[in-house]
């Protein structure tokens, strides 16, 4: 097996003087790679991103999204075709 498996615990000390760093200006693939650490790790300690917090600031819509309804002259058209494609099939197969 290589190395150990399992959560690794970092003391406060070392994740405070990584976010130091982080908000000076470094980013978190060099202080994964200067540190050991993985940049999942450091990118939760060092928090999210603004453009994340405003996206989760306003939630997402549930469920399909709302047809807006037809208009009363879209329901009308669509009527009229409807029936002039049954005219159509209807005169084609014979019947009236």
């Amino acid at each position: 097996m290589s190395g150990k498996k399992g959560i690794s615990h970092y003391p406060d000390s070392l994740k405070e003087q990584i976010r130091k760093e982080y908000e000076a200006g470094a980013s978190i693939k060099g202080l994964g790679q200067k540190y050991g650490i993985s940049r999942w790790s450091i990118h939760c300690w060092c928090g999210r991103s603004e453009k994340v917090n405003l996206r989760q600031a306003t939630p997402l819509p549930k469920g399909r999204p709302k047809i807006k309804p037809d208009t009363q002259d879209q329901i009308i058209n669509r009527l009229k075709m409807e029936n002039e494609l049954l005219r159509n099939f209807l005169s084609v197969v014979g019947r009236r």
